[in-house]
């Protein structure tokens, strides 16, 4: 009697969050994230908890960039409303933001004070250093991440070259290339049909 083959480990879904600990884990990442929280964000819902696959996250945050206001909040209100609507939105939002107002309203009044000082000016070059140095770690795993990079990255070089020598506004470069990778991605999509259509009539 052959043995019964032995059927692939399937990872189970991750469990969602409730609203009360989507609120405290997004408390936890505010209040963490010195020198900004996008890092920190993604390893909460990619790595850590797997909530969203690394290209999902690529995707929402590329909207959250396009929409107005701070990209960190836009994306704090997509991923609580994906998971509990509006409530869900409201709540992440508020565990994202709150903690990091009362602190800095703290630390604002103790910069008054205390500014002047030159250890204090170093350790705010020392954070912002750190915070720069999560922000590029972050972009090399949302690269990896990216499905046929060599098609798509250049337009990222292209857009950091415009921006830091060129020093061209955003929103129309955002605009331009938007048109240009939306054109690629809809020729792309007609090729799979025409490509899966075929298949179809060979079958």
């Amino acid at each position: 009697m052959k043995p019964s083959p032995v059927a692939p480990h399937v990872e189970s879904p991750a469990r969602l969050p409730g609203l009360w600990e989507l609120f405290l884990a997004c408390s936890r990442v505010g209040l963490s994230g010195f020198g900004g929280v996008l890092p920190l964000l993604r390893h909460l819902l990619v790595e850590k908890r797997r909530l969203m696959s690394g290209a999902d996250f690529n995707a929402l945050l590329g909207l959250c960039q396009f929409l107005p206001g701070s990209n960190v909040v836009n994306l704090a209100v997509c991923v609580g409303a994906r998971f509990h609507g509006a409530r869900g939105a409201v709540v992440a939002t508020a565990g994202l933001l709150l903690g990091p107002f009362l602190v800095m309203m703290g630390l604002a009044t103790a910069y008054g004070v205390w500014g002047h000082l030159a250890v204090v000016q170093d350790m705010l070059r020392g954070i912002a250093a750190a915070g720069a140095g999560l922000l590029f770690a972050t972009a090399l795993k949302m690269a990896r991440n990216v499905p046929e990079r060599w098609i798509y990255l250049p337009f990222a070089a292209l857009i950091l070259v415009a921006l830091v020598i060129l020093r061209l506004p955003l929103p129309p470069l955002m605009l331009a290339l938007l048109g240009i990778t939306g054109l690629i991605a809809w020729r792309r999509a007609r090729r799979a049909a025409r490509l899966a259509a075929t298949a179809r009539t060979g079958a």
